[in-house]
């Protein structure tokens, strides 16, 4: 797990957005795992600037969102599809059949969770998964509790969290209570996790998933389990964090092949790199009778 503390929230959202712009690069027919809510918002704007300005291509680029609220239709101001689209669908060149958000007005949800399963599976994967994270340490809807190993299904809002999406209703009356989400055991299935989190009010989350033991009680402390996660935060955010973590992502960047650890003994750069290292003793062991 690689963990890296931008100054600004710009700073944070334009890294992520450099991460997923490469991988399209790379890889122009990738599969990229989606988030909503306020914190991605600023990932989003960077990407259209990148298809915009440069010609960052998502004609290829096939998306799955991580979750979509129970009762509430595509064209609702609140459904997170609705939100993908004008946050970052309707800007950029790609193809809407290629854009998948779970169905909260299925009539057979269950039925509709693992159809949801399926569809990743069969597109090949998720490339990278992008992730935010709850002030209660949830990751999609993910609440404390939620198995570690648990797959696309519906789950029950956490009291935390209704309070927290009000800000995008009217009233926190009308924050629906239930939501399909990707499970954590489908979310660690990506290949790659880029979390993202801003503001103090994630301070305290960010410590448990950074520095705090893994626990169903802290979905998103799973992620340190991951080969390849990297949290992106701004300063507020890691404001609590009792270790200094790198601006940048450290890569390594290998010299020339003459210098990697695969150069011949005979090379200057071999001799160079060996200077002052002790050499080691070679030890001559008898054979003696049939010891196992």
């Amino acid at each position: 797990m690689e963990v890296i503390v931008k100054n600004t929230y710009e700073e944070m959202s334009a890294l992520a957005a450099r991460i997923i712009a490469e991988l399209i690069h790379r890889k122009p027919n990738c599969i990229l795992g989606l988030a909503t809510g306020s914190t991605p918002v600023g990932t989003y704007k960077a990407l259209i600037r990148l298809h915009k300005n440069e010609g960052l291509d998502f004609s290829k680029v096939t998306t799955f969102n991580l979750d979509e609220y129970v009762g509430l239709s595509p064209d609702h101001d609140q459904s997170y599809r609705y939100f993908m689209n004008d946050n970052l669908f309707n800007h950029i060149n790609i193809k809407k059949s290629n854009t998948h958000v779970p169905d909260g007005m299925a009539e057979d949800i269950p039925a509709a969770c693992e159809a949801y399963e399926r569809k990743i599976k069969k597109a090949g994967g998720l490339d990278i998964q992008l992730l935010g994270i709850g002030g209660n340490g949830h990751i999609a809807f993910n609440e404390p509790g939620s198995s570690l190993g648990s797959r696309t299904r519906v789950k029950t809002l956490d009291d935390q969290t209704i309070q927290d999406n009000a800000r995008f209703f009217k009233s926190i009356d009308e924050v629906p209570r239930y939501a399909v989400t990707m499970g954590i055991g489908t979310i660690m299935e990506a290949r790659q996790l880029i979390l993202l989190a801003n503001k103090e009010n994630k301070a305290d989350a960010i410590l448990k998933t950074v520095e705090g033991p893994i626990t169903a009680m802290v979905p998103a402390t799973i992620v340190q389990l991951h080969p390849r996660a990297t949290i992106i935060t701004d300063k507020a955010a890691a404001s609590k964090l009792t270790r200094e973590y790198p601006e940048e992502p450290r890569v390594l960047k290998l010299k020339h092949h003459e210098e990697s650890c695969c150069a011949s003994t005979d090379s200057p750069s071999y001799a160079k790199a060996s200077e002052g290292r002790p050499r080691k003793r070679t030890v001559r062991r008898e054979k003696v009778g049939n010891r196992r």
